[in-house]
């Protein structure tokens, strides 16, 4: 029997600073017009962890990813990144402070008109004095890294829609970052590539020891990269707990939002919270073999 987390009955989450916590987003709000999205947020990331943050379209995940790099900026709240206050930093500290922190974008954000090697290299070119043989060595390294030979002098054009998520990881990677950020990195690809990229993912995590947060509605992704995972609604984390808490919480917001997309494997467990959701009393399917 999976043990059951426990579950605030106002879906509200205290903030609590822990110095094991790569990341901590403290009462974030956000407003575009009068659209509410991030509404007095709480968020942990611990070191070392994937944690996958989960939430219907328009629930401000991805807003919340372009915050915690600076991009745009809270209406209020902090940000912590590895001990330091980050939210109202000058923009030279906050180049400094993205050194450390790489993202793949939704759309892989790569750059047509440059070949794949200036993608991965822009960075490179843009904030450090490396001489073009050493850009090109840290390039080839980076691509070998995401599976990715080869394609150096090819244009995103001519490139599948996973190969060029995989450049897009390169570039993230340029710098040796200590956070990375992926915004719905399975998004437009065929369930092959999914699983390819869920790999990489996992791959990654394990071999450079790094502190990872992907946004997903993919719960198939989810369940696959996973170490930790928060569900946002209404702009507040709603549940956070590792893959088999998750699955406990006994919420209808989240156990519909997990019911539909979850892979079989979850489906199938032995889960008193699912079948009390699904409303019925016969057992649910076996665990495949």
């Amino acid at each position: 029997m999976l043990r059951r987390s426990s579950y605030r009955k106002d879906r509200s989450v205290s903030y609590v600073l822990n110095a094991e916590n790569m990341i901590s987003v403290k009462n974030i709000t956000k407003n575009f017009g009068e659209k509410n999205v991030l509404n007095g947020l709480n968020l942990e990331i611990p070191r070392g962890e994937t944690v996958v943050i989960m939430g219907r379209s328009g629930s401000g995940k991805s807003i919340l990813l372009k915050i915690i790099t600076g991009l745009i900026s809270a209406d209020s709240g902090e940000i912590w990144f590895d001990g330091t206050e980050i939210s109202k930093l000058k923009t030279k500290k906050i180049n400094v402070l993205r050194q450390k922190i790489g993202m793949l974008f939704q759309s892989a954000a790569l750059f047509d008109s440059m070949t794949v090697a200036e993608n991965v290299a822009f960075m490179l070119d843009q904030h450090t004095d490396y001489g073009n043989q050493e850009i090109r060595k840290i390039v080839d390294e980076k691509l070998e890294l995401v599976d990715l030979e080869g394609v150096q002098e090819l244009r995103p054009a001519e490139l599948s829609g996973g190969m060029r998520k995989r450049v897009g990881l390169a570039r993230a990677l340029a710098f040796n970052p200590e956070v990375i950020l992926y915004d719905e990195p399975t998004t437009g690809l065929d369930p092959v590539t999914c699983n390819e990229i869920n790999q990489l993912i996992r791959d990654l995590h394990e071999r450079l020891q790094v502190t990872s947060v992907v946004v997903t509605h993919d719960m198939h992704s989810a369940f696959s990269v996973a170490t930790r995972m928060a569900m946002i609604h209404d702009g507040k984390q709603i549940a956070y707990g590792t893959p088999d808490e998750i699955i406990n919480i006994d919420d209808p917001i989240l156990q519909q939002f997990v019911l539909f997309g979850a892979p079989d494997q979850i489906l199938n467990m032995e889960n008193p919270i699912l079948k009390e959701y699904l409303g019925r009393e016969a057992e649910l399917p076996p665990a495949k073999a």
